[in-house]
């Protein structure tokens, strides 16, 4: 699958909660937040800023699962926000290629959305803010 990637302006946990109030406004449900630079201090172990954010919303996700349950491996759907070399980037797996893996015959449009959605909270996370 193409995996997508997109630099952001801010922090992580800034874009991170750039995406959460996005996701919120459209109603979509957040399944879980993970931080895994914090779970790897806890174990004493060193990893720069990064997080996965997991949220879905059942009425396009079920029609995906109905068609082939094995697309459930792909749902929800995921974003990792992450901080390399003083950059911070958001990258998701494109959902239109999901046809190509699943037997999601009929099924483009959803997929298509689904991969609009992803591309407009990315761009809101990152956008800059107006002055």
């Amino acid at each position: 699958m193409a995996f997508k990637t997109v630099e952001s302006p801010y922090s992580v946990d800034t874009t991170i909660g750039r995406l959460i109030d996005s996701l919120f406004q459209r109603g979509i449900t957040i399944f879980a937040r993970i931080d895994h630079a914090s779970n790897a201090r806890l174990v004493g172990l060193e990893l720069a800023d990064e997080q996965v954010l997991i949220f879905g919303d059942p009425r396009a996700g079920t029609l995906l699962m109905q068609a082939d349950p094995r697309a459930g491996l792909e749902l929800p759907l995921r974003m990792v926000v992450w901080r390399q070399d003083g950059v911070t980037y958001v990258g998701y797996e494109e959902p239109e290629e999901l046809g190509e893996a699943y037997d999601l015959a009929g099924l483009a449009e959803t997929l298509s959305r689904m991969g609009g959605l992803l591309a407009r909270l990315v761009a809101e996370a990152t956008m800059a803010s107006a002055a």
